[in-house]
């Protein structure tokens, strides 16, 4: 039965991933309930999704060459951060991220909710001319560190963050920024993947069944966008999302 619901999650992850994004939604409660401890589920989770970041930064390979000056700005706070997200995740006991979790993933249903005003909002920053001044990229500088470090520690929702930000960069190509958004979230998965193996706190057992049924996900995924209107997926996570921060609530803080 463990084994099903986690190969169902993340298969469904994939889907969700490929279409509207919202994976972590699925893959951690699911985790959480298989480990009964809410920070290897947070790890194995994030391994667990990594195959299928790395197939979309490679997918959009080509988008990224028009955005060779952003990858090299935005790509260290990235790394750096996600690096530093991860150490506080690692350094802290798992009583103190379960007091956290409900609030993240609350954060995250909250940002999916937001979603079409946080798009209406980046493309009309993106329809400002000329290039950005130096007060902007300082200031996307240190929105994408701060990003990273959340990417790092837990992760739901940071596409949509990084979308918010990377509308001040005037990118005129929709399928650019969000080349240019798998990749710095990549960058951000990759070095907190790194660590956590080094870490030796990933489930393997788990991880690597769930990496083979997201990449499947991820493959029908794709396809699947072709026929699904991304705003049904959408509000299938949002629902989704505040169920389990309510059962997060009560589960830490209910009596």
């Amino acid at each position: 039965m463990v084994t099903f619901l986690l190969l169902l999650s993340a298969a469904a992850a994939g889907v969700m991933n490929a279409i509207a994004g919202g994976g972590t939604l699925l893959t951690f409660p699911a985790l959480t309930f298989a480990t009964h401890s809410a920070k290897v589920a947070n790890v194995t989770s994030t391994f667990a999704l990594m195959p299928g970041s790395i197939a979309s930064a490679w997918g959009f390979r080509r988008e990224l060459d028009g955005c060779g000056v952003w990858v090299k700005l935005l790509t260290g706070p990235s790394i750096v951060g996600g690096a530093i997200g991860s150490l506080l995740l690692l350094a802290f006991e798992d009583k103190v991220f379960r007091a956290i979790v409900p609030w993240l993933v609350l954060l995250a249903a909250v940002l999916f909710l937001l979603q079409p005003r946080i798009a209406a909002f980046f493309r009309k920053k993106g329809s400002e001319s000329g290039p950005p001044s130096k007060r902007r990229l300082l200031v996307l500088f240190l929105a994408q560190f701060a990003i990273g470090i959340y990417g790092g520690y837990f992760g739901a929702g940071i596409g949509i963050l990084m979308l918010t930000t990377l509308g001040f960069l005037n990118l005129r190509d929709i399928h650019q920024m969000n080349a240019l958004k798998t990749w710095l979230a990549f960058c951000m998965n990759g070095v907190s993947t790194i660590l956590f193996i080094i870490h030796g706190s990933i489930h393997w057992p788990y991880a690597l069944l769930m990496s083979a049924a997201a990449i499947v996900g991820g493959y029908y995924g794709a396809r699947m966008s072709l026929l699904l209107k991304p705003s049904v997926v959408r509000w299938i996570v949002i629902v989704l999302g505040f169920g389990l921060a309510g059962y997060f609530f009560w589960n830490e803080y209910g009596y």
